[in-house]
């Protein structure tokens, strides 16, 4: 397993979201690695959690990322979110994602879990994405 292609994956992940038009056009580019400090715009993105798994093979390294991209919005209901949700959706898998080191097999959306958060009084979507890299620099 070689977990050095995750830092291209995020870098590829971030990029698209940052450069789509559909999704700059929801959101204004508010797309973050870690929500900054201070205060934020009523509706953005935010890259999350990873999982990698080993996926190395006779070929080479390979490994399976798990990811999670939120979209968070302090509208009074879900609508704005999920539009932005599926911008995310449709960028992220409508064309592959080049990386800077080794290359994207596949990417796949796993899932979604939409919720309140009490404590904020905001909107939360958060998307689980599968993505299959195989390290060609090794």
């Amino acid at each position: 397993m070689s977990y050095a292609v995750a830092s291209a994956l995020q870098e590829a992940v971030y990029e698209r979201l940052t450069f789509d038009a559909n999704v700059y056009d929801l959101v204004q580019g508010a797309v973050y690695d870690g929500v900054p400090a201070g205060t934020v715009p009523p509706l953005f993105i935010s890259l999350g959690e990873e999982k990698v798994t080993d996926r190395s093979d006779a070929d080479g390294y390979g490994a399976l990322h798990e990811v999670v991209v939120s979209v968070v919005s302090s509208a009074n209901g879900f609508q704005s979110a999920k539009r932005v949700a599926g911008a995310v959706s449709d960028a992220l898998l409508g064309a592959p994602l080049v990386l800077g080191r080794g290359y994207l097999v596949g990417i796949w959306f796993r899932g979604a879990e939409a919720r309140r958060i009490t404590r904020s009084g905001t909107r939360r979507i958060d998307m689980r994405f599968r993505a299959q890299i195989q390290d060609s620099s090794l």
